[in-house]
């Protein structure tokens, strides 16, 4: 994998036109690139289609990317800019198939929001494998599955999912503590 000061100087090649930085790119982060659009889409298809837009997205916007933030203090890694960019493609894709409602409007906050993470037992919940983790988060409901995915796996924190979302800080916490309880309950049939 290339560092940033390696993927500054790529992107400053693409910049001028240069292909084969455009290749290079493109190499270094599309399987990850892919596999956050299949864990959102849990399509290989699709998957791949949003991926090769994003990058096309991308690159056509490359000019916009801005590796500092406005005040100079924060660094925007690409891989992350182009990974916001994925999984807004695939949040666009899910709501034109229609295969996601993200939020009720009748959803009303949990009292003790981290009941959800109490485990009874955590000794038990070792034994369980990633494979076993990856396969209940696909059981579950499609806007549990998305905050779970873009909370525990992509790493966003709340308000990211908030903004990401187009909802408010506290509907993402209610809906990641009810995903959360929903995927104990699935993880519990692997421990008895």
């Amino acid at each position: 994998m290339h560092n940033q000061t390696n993927i500054k100087q790529l992107i400053k090649q693409c910049l001028n036109g240069e292909q084969s930085a455009h290749k290079e790119i493109y190499r270094c982060y599309y399987k990850a690139m892919y596999n956050t659009a299949f864990r959102i889409l849990n399509d290989s298809f699709e998957a791949e289609d949003m991926m090769q837009e994003s990058f096309l997205t991308a690159f056509s916007k490359l000019s916009t990317f801005k590796s500092e933030s406005k005040y100079g203090k924060d660094f925007v890694p690409f891989g992350s800019w182009l990974k916001r960019i994925v999984v807004n493609k695939c949040l666009t894709q899910l709501k034109k198939n229609k295969k996601i409602e993200l939020w009720s409007d009748n959803l009303k906050p949990i009292e003790n929001i981290g009941e959800a993470d109490q485990l009874e037992n955590e000794e038990d919940y070792q034994k369980i494998t990633a494979k076993q983790i990856v396969e209940s988060i696909n059981k579950l409901k499609q806007n549990y599955a998305l905050v779970l995915n873009l909370s525990l796996i992509e790493g966003y924190d709340n308000e990211e999912i908030a903004q990401i979302l187009n909802t408010n800080n506290q509907q993402v916490r209610t809906t990641i503590s009810r995903a959360k309880k929903k995927l104990k309950e699935q993880l519990n049939q692997y421990i008895k």
